[in-house]
């Protein structure tokens, strides 16, 4: 770097605006960084806009934390995966597989629903049995769900498989066969018939709550304690396997920014939409200010009839409204974000390139740039060695100014339903929110947090915008 670059570089970090919006674009692009690395290419399409990823995931709650804040301790979501058996014996000519896991709960309320799934299965003679039950805390143990794996079909190849491509999921808060495990259940605690209708709609709360003899079933209390789940399989044949279970204890609050009403999780969705806000943004103003740059230079310094036609050109995309030709585009191509990107660039440059050509027109006449021409120098040579580094800094700042422009564009857009649904932009999840009601029914934190992102990651491109100027213009460095 060479002297003159260092002291301009030291410049801008001398402002404090410089240095929180250095600081802040560096958050910004690490956050981008590690999620490039780390999500797939197919995200928006293969996970976001699956309801089957979500589908264990609490519909429309809040976040964690909130629980800091509340003497009333909400249900935490719990997840718990068992690929690997506790103990296995032999039993008979198959086996038994025994899965077992403790969980302490300590809410103040039942969960809001209890999930279980059996995945992969494969077995080679008699479809293996699968049971579910749970011992409390007042060491009670309740058959909660039994599961006879399908069975062959005819010309059915060995091994049999089963649940590979879709797992075995049974929401245990509406299993009929749940519900006549828990009446039964009942029966030998109150000391009375029990029928299936009495506990429909109440399995999380007869299984988590604190029952006794003659108590009604519509006034349970929480029953706080350790649990101890079991998963019982039996298979009739020793290479039987299972790629394990997975249970889910909903809860009421889930992760750090909450769930919308499909389930997704809000943070992956919010950490999504930092690179793409990111490559909107950069990719937009890099492309919009080189192309206003070159059309400025060489309007401004050829002039005639090529000065004529790119000025023509700018007017025409300047007046043309750029909502309804997108509107147009989108119902002809579909909702596609690469579409929203194409249209802020076409329409975006004509602007600049108008400036610039003010700028050129001056500075044609330089002495620098006469000397050049008197030298023999080609035009390409004068615009592009003579011309275009003195408006270089002027251009660096107009792009800068253009990233916030460009992130707050594509976010109005797609709050418009102009976006691409399927890529969980901050302007989409906005979209989303307002059309599902989360405004009106109290869902702050489907709304506020991508509002609160796009704000200050224009506001990051404003503070390095800031910083840049006393680079640009001299009057506004500081004195020594």
């Amino acid at each position: 770097m060479s002297t003159s670059n260092r002291d301009l570089a030291k410049e801008f970090l001398s402002t404090g605006s410089g240095k929180l919006g250095t600081a802040l674009f560096i958050m910004l692009l690490a956050i981008s960084v590690f999620v490039i690395a780390t999500y797939p290419l197919d995200f928006g399409t293969r996970i976001w806009s699956n309801p089957k990823v979500w589908e264990d995931n609490p519909k429309a709650v809040p976040p964690i934390w909130i629980n800091a804040f509340d003497d009333f301790a909400r249900a935490e979501h719990r997840v718990f995966v068992l690929t690997e058996p506790s103990s296995a014996r032999v039993l008979g000519g198959g086996m038994e597989l025994i899965y077992s896991f403790g969980f302490d709960y300590t809410a103040d309320e039942f969960p809001s629903f209890l999930s279980f799934t059996i995945n992969e299965v494969r077995y080679f003679q008699d479809p293996p049995f699968v049971t579910l039950s749970m011992v409390r805390p007042d060491n009670t143990e309740v058959i909660i769900y039994r599961e006879l794996v399908t069975g062959p079909r005819q010309d059915e190849v060995l091994p049999i498989i089963r649940y590979k491509d879709s797992p075995k999921r049974v929401n245990l808060g509406g299993a009929s066969l749940v519900e006549t495990n828990v009446a039964r259940f009942l029966e030998d605690i109150l000391m009375r018939d029990v029928s299936t209708r009495e506990v429909e709609g109440k399995i999380e709360e007869i299984l988590l709550g604190s029952i006794a003899a003659g108590e009604q079933l519509e006034s349970l209390e929480v029953l706080k304690g350790e649990y101890l789940m079991r998963v019982r399989f039996v298979t009739f044949d020793q290479r039987d396997s299972t790629e394990g279970v997975k249970f889910v204890l909903g809860g009421s609050v889930f992760g750090l920014m909450g769930t919308d009403i499909i389930g997704r999780d809000l943070m992956v969705g919010l950490l999504y939409g930092f690179p793409v806000a990111l490559g909107i943004g950069i990719i937009t103003a890099v492309l919009t200010t080189t192309i206003g740059t070159i059309g400025g230079i060489v309007s401004g310094y050829v002039g005639g009839k090529t000065d004529t036609a790119l000025q023509r050109t700018s007017d025409i995309l300047s007046n043309i409204p750029l909502l309804p030709l997108l509107i147009f585009l989108i119902f002809i191509l579909g909702p596609r974000l690469w579409l929203v990107v194409v249209v802020l660039i076409i329409f975006g440059w004509p602007g600049l390139t108008i400036i610039v050509r003010s700028m050129v027109l001056q500075l044609r006449s330089g002495q620098s740039v006469e000397a050049a021409r008197a030298l023999g120098a080609s035009r390409s040579r004068i615009m592009s060695k003579h011309l275009f580094p003195q408006i270089a800094p002027f251009i660096f700042a107009q792009m800068v100014f253009t990233v916030p422009g460009a992130i707050l564009a594509e976010a109005g857009l797609s709050f418009l339903g102009l976006g691409d649904p399927s890529i969980p932009t901050w302007g989409q999840l906005l979209q989303s929110g307002f059309t599902s009601g989360a405004v009106y029914i109290g869902l702050w934190w489907w709304v506020l947090p991508p509002g609160l992102l796009i704000v200050l990651t224009a506001m990051i491109f404003v503070f390095l915008a800031l910083g840049v100027e006393p680079v640009i213009n001299p009057k506004l460095r500081r004195v020594a």
